[in-house]
């Protein structure tokens, strides 16, 4: 594939998409079909499935794959299906982005290998690895809060120059390594944030879009940030990146996707209490999101 046709398949607004569980615990792969259109409907040009808001650690193979498949069947072409596929184990992230590939989906995401402290050197041949072994444009996922190993500028640089390597999820929250990938990839190469409090930050240095957590529930209000920004309206912009902190730090109050879970539930789009090793957010933080979903309005359809 082109760089080009590449560029224009993916949008700038994509939801990273959390795992309705029901009463047993179990997938409710229902309810996870109506959460994806929901999240077309309100703003996301696509979703993420299986991210770490998604709770991929605690979802098995093969619920992931059916995830892949039943997501992607019920959006068709009204928005892209990204498929988060890769961990700590190269063979196995190969395996399952080749695996994924096959329920159709658009994209996979890739993780920086967590728990093996690889260098960079590894890093560098851990997703060219994967890049290869699939037809796939792949997002690399850079979040050193989660997996220790910072993925540097200088090998994102690298990395961008595989043809199927289309871009980057940055969560580092460090807005000089940012700004450092965007001018050095190659022309195309598309520089998503990782988290919803940089998005803005992260236009202003030349960056494509979001990976968002907020946007489950201010969908819409992200696009029009990030449209007002491109066309010139900075001071619309801004205005809406301030007045979004509160909710995105109240979605951020103990560790994701606990609080975005919580409200979910909240604003009645029911997806289940998440995964142990994870539980409900405590009573102190329950009634800290709470407070601050009474500030804003919900975009997603109920």
């Amino acid at each position: 594939m082109a760089n080009k046709e590449i560029t224009n398949k993916f949008g700038r607004l994509i939801t990273a998409m959390v795992t309705p569980f029901d009463d047993k615990g179990e997938v409710d792969y229902a309810q996870a079909k109506k959460l994806a259109l929901a999240l077309v409907d309100s703003g996301s040009d696509g979703v993420l499935v299986s991210g770490t808001t998604g709770e991929s650690p605690t979802i098995v193979w093969e619920e992931k794959s059916r995830l892949f498949a039943e997501i992607k069947d019920t959006v068709g072409s009204k928005g892209f299906v990204i498929a988060g596929t890769g961990d700590n184990c190269t063979a196995d992230s190969i395996e399952f982005t080749r695996e994924a590939e096959k329920t159709g989906v658009d994209g996979c995401l890739l993780v920086v290998p967590y728990y093996n402290k690889p260098n960079q050197e590894d890093l560098y041949q851990h997703f060219k690895a994967i890049a290869e072994s699939t037809s796939l444009p792949c997002i690399l996922y850079n979040v050193p809060s989660r997996t220790v190993v910072n993925l540097a500028a200088e090998t994102v640089i690298k990395l961008s120059e595989i043809d199927n390597i289309i871009g980057i999820k940055e969560a580092s929250g460090n807005l000089e390594q940012i700004a450092r990938i965007v001018k050095g990839a190659r022309e195309g190469f598309l520089v998503y944030s990782g988290n919803d409090s940089d998005t803005l930050l992260i236009l202003s240095v030349g960056g494509y879009g979001v990976i968002s957590v907020a946007s489950h529930l201010v969908g819409r209000q992200i696009k029009k940030m990030i449209e007002d920004f491109l066309n010139g309206k900075t001071n619309e912009a801004a205005a809406m990146h301030r007045d979004m902190l509160p909710l995105v730090s109240s979605l951020f109050v103990v560790a994701n996707p606990m609080p975005v879970k919580y409200a979910m539930n909240r604003i009645g789009f029911s997806v289940g209490k998440p995964r142990l090793p994870l539980v409900e957010p405590d009573e102190k933080s329950k009634a800290v999101i709470e407070e601050t979903l009474k500030n804003y309005k919900i975009d997603l359809p109920l």
